[in-house]
């Protein structure tokens, strides 16, 4: 008799285990902090990451959910972890222009100035997306005005080329001030 691999004790573990992560992950997209931390003390890998590379803590921050955020990092969650388009949680929460995220982040442990591959920065998504709060915020948590990504770019240069203009005006400020 030929067995089929759906009936396969593997298999079955196989999905049990899937069905915890898929889980998991939509715990954290919606913000369920107390469903999301039962899973994580059942034994759901902190940082688990799906097929883009986003953690569960990516997602809570992302999606801006302060009480599942904090629980993920309470019970260790790695804020530095990069999805695969090289952005950590910081940088997500720049982009979104989410103080309260990024104060929870910074506060448990995410480099200021923490980056993937590319070495943009959160600051550096502040500056873009025109976030001035968030790029004050980032400097006054210690980010380098003039950190540069793997092109050679910085805050300055990104906050000109989109044209952000309240940010691109602080930052001329604090180059010509040579702070």
């Amino acid at each position: 008799m030929k067995t089929r691999i759906e009936d396969s004790p593997t298999m079955e573990l196989d999905d049990k285990v899937m069905a915890l992560a898929q889980a998991a992950f939509r715990h954290a997209r919606a913000g369920d902090a107390e469903r999301l931390a039962w899973l994580i003390v059942a034994g759901v890998p902190v940082n688990l990451c799906n097929e883009r590379g986003d953690t569960l803590l990516m997602l809570t921050s992302y999606l801006g959910h302060p009480e599942a955020t904090r629980v993920l990092l309470e019970r260790r969650a790695d804020p530095e972890r990069t999805n695969d388009r090289g952005q950590t949680p910081l940088a997500g929460a720049a982009f979104k222009g989410d103080m309260g995220i990024a104060r929870l982040l910074l506060d448990h442990g995410a480099r200021v100035d923490g980056a993937g591959p590319d070495g943009k920065t959160a600051l550096m998504f502040a500056a873009m997306f025109d976030r001035l709060e968030m790029l004050e915020l980032l400097l006054l948590r210690g980010a380098e005005a003039e950190r540069q990504d793997a092109e050679g770019r910085t805050a300055l240069d990104y906050a000109r080329a989109m044209g952000a203009q309240r940010v691109l005006e602080r930052l001329s400020a604090l180059q010509a001030s040579g702070t």
